[in-house]
């Protein structure tokens, strides 16, 4: 999909879209038309009453213009979310793509209704990801993306938005892209691979360090939990050196098991193909790198991603096991199926000591006990600092990718002491589960500002208990992408 900007008048379009309000007897910012044509869009309106998520379709043959307007509703004034827009955007996408069209034009909202650079952020990033198929493995491939125009007013802001837009929306699909991609089709070398390739189009640094080298270095966790595949297990470090040097960086670490058969401690067999899905925090990472290099941010940012298969090959590791992470502390594995909070210890202590940086950053989809607490729609955190839980908040109201905050008082880090050594991977029964694995976590690191996702109910769509948006075709979602770059464009 190609983004443009322009004029109606002086461009001619197959589809030209208009928002509608509810109760309102116009459509936001359509020209004036011919008495006929008037009189089919004003019956459409009164038919549609501009209730959200609503389209109708009026074609107007004879107009040099347009082929045909659509009216989409975006519901009550005083009802409108950041996400409105994006959401209505992306159901006018997938509309204009099943009529096969080759592009269309969609009229921002004016600025009484919303912002107007938050308006065309929104409807881009609506309709670009709408439009995202995973196709790869298909003999058929799905139809191209119509290009878009957007119709509104020109600006230096304007056209910034537009940039910025396209950028965080393609980071958004390259994170879907690699999560999606099957196990045999991914293991930590592929991910290694695609690290290697982002950094060098973009002039990243990039450090991989392999199996030899992690047990040399006492990479336990990691080491630990990738005996028992052929796949070698990779700890993955990008660095985008942008701003002073003298600046501290913000480091992000996303898990990425590329399968998680649960180890010894096998999962059951049913919706284990969704385990491919277990590497969607270290996707996430990489979407938001590729970005920040893309929008060359004037910041110093670094994603860690360490990233192992879980298999109970011979040389697994086992239930009963101790072992030493990279921060020197001891843990007692009870439950091999509790692997990533082992890997994310390693590279969250190997982040904090290697960059010293000004902040840490998480993802992982680390516990089926955040489902049972928030659903499939909602993220938990769990941090160590107000105001960087603050700032995080903040960017999640704005992207509208949700989240909940969890506590993490002592009561909590003692539910994870051991009686044979420092910590043991699980808590006390199923009590707490999303809480105790943060606490294991919070273990690794000294006192640099923290905060955990713990995205297992949303990084992929979870069937009828995921909520429906066009943007979240079936399959990876791409969560934490587009908050993260608004955090951190806002640094």
């Amino acid at each position: 999909m190609k983004i443009n900007s322009g004029n109606y008048g002086k461009k001619k379009t197959e589809l030209l879209c208009g928002f509608v309000l509810e109760d309102s007897n116009k459509a936001l910012g359509l020209p004036k038309f011919d008495t006929k044509t008037s009189s089919s869009i004003n019956q459409s309106i009164k038919d549609m009453n501009g209730k959200l998520g609503k389209v109708t379709i009026i074609p107007i043959p004879g107009n040099k213009q347009a082929q045909r307007i659509l009216l989409a509703g975006i519901g009550k004034k005083e009802n409108l979310t950041n996400d409105t827009i994006r959401f209505v955007s992306g159901k006018i996408a997938q509309k204009a793509r099943e009529l096969k069209l080759k592009e269309f034009s969609i009229i921002a909202p004016p600025t009484f209704v919303w912002d107007s650079i938050s308006a065309v952020s929104q409807i881009i990033e609506g309709a670009k990801i709408s439009l995202y198929k995973f196709d790869k493995f298909k003999a058929e491939k799905s139809d191209k993306s119509p290009d878009l125009t957007i119709i509104g007013p020109k600006s230096n802001e304007g056209s910034k938005a537009i940039k910025v837009a396209e950028i965080t929306s393609e980071g958004v699909m390259f994170a879907k892209n690699i999560a999606n991609l099957p196990p045999n089709e991914c293991t930590p070398t592929t991910l290694a691979n695609f690290a290697k390739d982002i950094s060098k189009k973009n002039k990243m640094k990039c450090t991989i360090i392999s199996q030899p080298e992690l047990k040399k270095k006492g990479f336990g966790g990691i080491t630990a939990v990738g005996k028992g595949s052929k796949n070698e297990p990779k700890l993955i470090a990008i660095e985008h050196n942008h701003g002073p040097k003298s600046q501290k960086p913000i480091v992000l670490v996303g898990k990425a098991v590329t399968f998680d058969t649960g180890g010894i401690s096998l999962k059951p067999g049913q919706g284990m193909d969704e385990m491919k899905f277990d590497k969607c925090g270290g996707c996430t990472v990489l979407g938001i790198m590729k970005s920040v290099s893309e929008l060359k941010l004037p910041i110093n940012v670094v994603g860690i991603i360490p990233s192992v298969e879980n298999m109970p090959g011979g040389e697994a590791y086992r239930p009963g096991d101790i072992i030493k992470l990279y921060n020197g502390k001891t843990a007692e594995i009870l439950n091999t199926d509790a692997e990533g909070r082992l890997i994310l210890a390693d590279a969250l202590a190997y982040g904090e000591k290697q960059y010293s940086p000004k902040a840490i950053i998480d993802f992982a989809t680390l516990t089926g006990a955040c489902i049972v607490a928030l659903g499939n729609n909602v993220a938990a955190i769990v941090s160590n600092d107000k105001q960087l839980t603050k700032e995080i908040t903040n960017s999640s109201k704005t992207t509208t990718e949700e989240i909940w905050e969890l506590p993490l008082t002592q009561d909590y880090m003692d539910m994870i002491k051991s009686d044979v050594a420092d910590i043991k991977n699980v808590g006390i029964g199923k009590a707490a589960g999303t809480i105790t694995a943060a606490a294991f976590l919070k273990s690794a690191i000294k006192d640099t500002p923290w905060v955990h996702f713990d995205i297992a109910g949303v990084a992929w769509t979870q069937g009828a208990a995921t909520k429906q948006k066009p943007y979240n075709p079936k399959g990876a979602t791409g969560f934490g992408v587009r908050l993260i770059l608004d955090y951190l464009q806002k640094l």
